[in-house]
């Protein structure tokens, strides 16, 4: 859960100052509040603080030697995703499983790491010096949540833009006047920020989930139909097939839909920026 290294904190920022989002305190009772998380390979439900909680999500989701106004920035964030997912707030919880308000999968809601995850991690040396730092951020930040006329934001965040945030409804369907494209110049140095991912022909139909694509000069026909406003991929032809970009970068498991492809010695090269939700 794909949602920055484009200055989440500057993203946050400047969607303060052009937008009525606010920062609010949750509302928790005298004891906190619990998070029951559901962790994916031990396949049992935690219960957290949710301070505690969003301590273990930020030292996952967000490396610890960034500045500590990051820092703090994702908390904020992680913050928003959780308190929108529980049942308290009118969220949903985790329906795949009764009891869980949210499961440590990534693509399902957020990175989590217990502390010993986090030494093993870091390494003992660096892991007091590391996760007081996360800990500050935490504390800093205690309860402070993102809304907008009222409300929760979804506050999906990502580990680089490219030169653009997408647009809301480009990637889930629904316009959300918070979530607009805005130019990002901050996330150059990422080294995610461009990627190449190299498939066979054999490969790439088996992505797919076809036997054979028709093929020009041995190579499967392919064509970028349109783009979105950011420039991302919308649409895009293979041989008699059209896919949505978000479509196909599932199918192959691309960082991006903002990429560009090349044939090279009989093999397809996709050459991708950024790497989120878009």
């Amino acid at each position: 859960m794909k949602q920055a290294l484009c200055g989440l904190f500057l993203s946050l920022f400047f969607l303060l100052l052009l937008l009525p989002l606010s920062l609010s305190r949750c509302d928790t009772s005298p004891q906190g509040l619990i998070v029951h998380l559901y962790l994916e390979d031990e396949k049992r439900i935690i219960a957290l603080d949710l301070e505690e909680y969003v301590r273990g999500v930020v030292a996952a989701e967000m490396p610890a030697n960034f500045q500590l106004e990051a820092l703090k920035a994702q908390a904020v964030a992680a913050r928003t995703v959780t308190a929108r997912r529980l049942k308290r707030f009118g969220g949903p919880g985790y329906p795949a499983v009764q009891g869980a308000d949210l499961s440590d999968d990534i693509n399902d809601s957020q990175a989590w790491l217990s502390k010993k995850e986090l030494v093993s991690k870091w390494g003992l040396w660096n892991y007091y010096g590391f996760w007081k730092k996360i800990c500050t951020a935490v504390e800093e930040t205690k309860g402070l949540v993102i809304t907008y006329e009222g409300k929760l934001i979804d506050a999906v965040y990502h580990s680089t833009s490219g030169p653009k945030t997408e647009n809301a409804e480009e990637v889930w369907g629904a316009y959300l006047p918070y979530l607009r494209s805005v130019d990002c110049l901050y996330d150059r140095h990422s080294p995610k920020y461009s990627q190449e991912q190299v498939f066979s022909v054999n490969g790439f139909q088996s992505k797919l989930g076809v036997e054979r694509l028709p093929t020009v000069g041995g190579l499967p026909f392919i064509q970028i139909l349109n783009y979105t406003s950011s420039g991302r991929v919308k649409r895009i032809r293979v041989a008699d097939q059209v896919y949505q970009g978000k479509e196909l970068r599932s199918l192959l498991g691309l960082y991006s839909t903002n990429f560009s492809y090349r044939f090279v010695k009989g093999q397809i090269i996709f050459k991708t920026i950024g790497y989120g939700h878009g």
